[in-house]
């Protein structure tokens, strides 16, 4: 009688704790690989001119090191959440082996290494294009470029977002993968 109930109980916990698992799993990697799309997108179209003493000048994130590497960083990961969005799927059609979260966790412990490393170099530039530095002599920029410091602030807020994102998935991650039976 007992195996018959159990057979015909729809949603045992289990399967419905797996379902919940992956539908967060879907949801931030795909808020993930947004935000990080959207601070590119924003970063790549940074750009201003502005006219100062008659002299004209340019504003881009080319011409920092720190705006091309959160670009860039900030591209991979988008295209790293791609892949790890396929990888979830082909996981949970494998079944739920620690053994394959582990290698997830890697992952995402990568790619949220790859954001705040290019988070914390934007923020540093970007502190001193907004605010200077008095002892060596660096004038704060955006107050002539104002509309650029917006745009370049706003993709490293998103990259922040994205950070935090990616923190939660590799923290879940490891939860998943703390599950492995030696």
């Amino acid at each position: 009688m007992a195996t018959i109930e159990a057979k015909l109980q729809p949603n045992p916990p289990v399967m419905k704790s797996q379902k919940l698992f992956l539908g967060v799993q879907i949801w931030l990697r795909t808020f993930a690989m947004a935000t990080t799309l959207a601070a590119t997108w924003i970063t790549i179209t940074s750009k201003q001119s502005t006219e100062i003493v008659g002299i004209t000048f340019d504003a881009r994130y080319s011409y920092s090191s720190a705006f091309k590497f959160l670009a860039f960083a900030n591209a991979v990961v988008s295209a790293c959440c791609l892949v790890s969005l396929l990888l979830v799927f082909l996981l949970h059609l494998q079944g739920s082996n620690p053994n394959h979260y582990f290698f997830l966790f890697l992952h995402d412990l990568f790619i949220m290494c790859l954001v705040l490393a290019g988070c914390a170099a934007a923020t540093a530039i970007g502190f001193v294009g907004r605010y200077g530095n008095s002892h060596t002599g660096w004038s704060p920029i955006c107050d002539h470029f104002d509309k650029f410091c917006h745009r370049v602030s706003i993709s490293v807020i998103l990259s922040y977002l994205s950070l935090i994102i990616l923190l939660m998935l590799t923290v879940g991650s490891a939860i998943k993968s703390r599950q492995i039976r030696v």
